[in-house]
């Protein structure tokens, strides 16, 4: 099991050694890079709106039912919104959810190009294919993931503010009030750090799962299963080691 770790784990430092090589030609990289961008970002923003949206509103409906004591007063109600999704409802949750959408798309499309060979034809080509397919794929997912989380983090308050409203849970002014109070910066920039980290797990592992798969469409299919289930085991155990190293 052990031996099997850093087996997989020096495969996958070297892939990316062999990736940040010089391109052959910056045009034809940049445009790929523009297509990973493209596919990382526009494709998923749909999903990730909608399921940072209902986030918002249904833990500001659970918050309030869980603090029903007069006692209480209800702009805690929106600190707790706001700080549930900045520090872990949508960097984990969203970055979990790309790892099946993003993570399966790069494994199967990676297999798919190594079982028909056509990894094999741009090598003869001498291009070289780690820095072709791979760089462009973790640079954009670096980049674009991190904007998806920010964009997920302002979408989920928002959707908290909308529940609060409709159900008569929080009037605006103590919504407001709630989100202000005692704010702490340190939480984007810690958010920020883990869509960072999420995003290097989310890109890697399927590139390499994908760009060493061996057989046919069956081995595609188990490529891909295994690239999301690794990814997702990693983002979980990052996303600890990261709270306990900087909060």
């Amino acid at each position: 099991m052990i031996k099997r770790f850093f087996e997989h784990f020096g495969r996958i430092i070297l892939m990316i050694n062999e990736g940040l090589r010089k391109p052959e030609n910056i045009r034809i990289y940049w445009i790929e890079f523009m297509e990973q961008c493209n596919d990382i970002g526009i494709r998923t923003l749909p999903i990730v709106i909608i399921i940072s949206l209902f986030l918002g509103m249904v833990l500001t409906i659970q918050t309030s039912y869980q603090l029903i004591s007069p006692l209480v007063p209800k702009p805690i109600i929106a600190g707790i919104v706001r700080d549930s999704s900045i520090l872990e409802l949508c960097p984990t949750v969203i970055c979990i959810v790309l790892a099946g959408v993003v993570g399966s798309k790069i494994a199967s499309e990676l297999g798919n190009m190594r079982v028909s060979e056509q990894i094999d034809a741009l090598e003869i080509m001498g291009i070289n294919t780690k820095t072709y397919l791979v760089l462009p794929k973790i640079i954009a997912a670096l980049i674009i993931i991190p904007c998806l989380i920010i964009i997920s983090i302002a979408i989920s308050i928002w959707g908290g503010y909308l529940a609060g409203m409709f159900s008569h849970i929080l009037t605006r002014q103590q919504f407001e009030e709630g989100l202000t109070t005692n704010f702490m910066p340190f939480n984007l920039f810690f958010a920020v750090i883990k869509a960072f980290t999420f995003a290097l797990i989310i890109s890697v592992i399927p590139c390499y799962y994908g760009y060493y798969v061996k057989g046919g469409a069956l081995e595609i299919g188990k490529a891909s299963t295994t690239s999301v289930i690794v990814s997702c085991i990693l983002i979980l155990c990052a996303d600890y080691g990261l709270s306990i190293l900087l909060l």
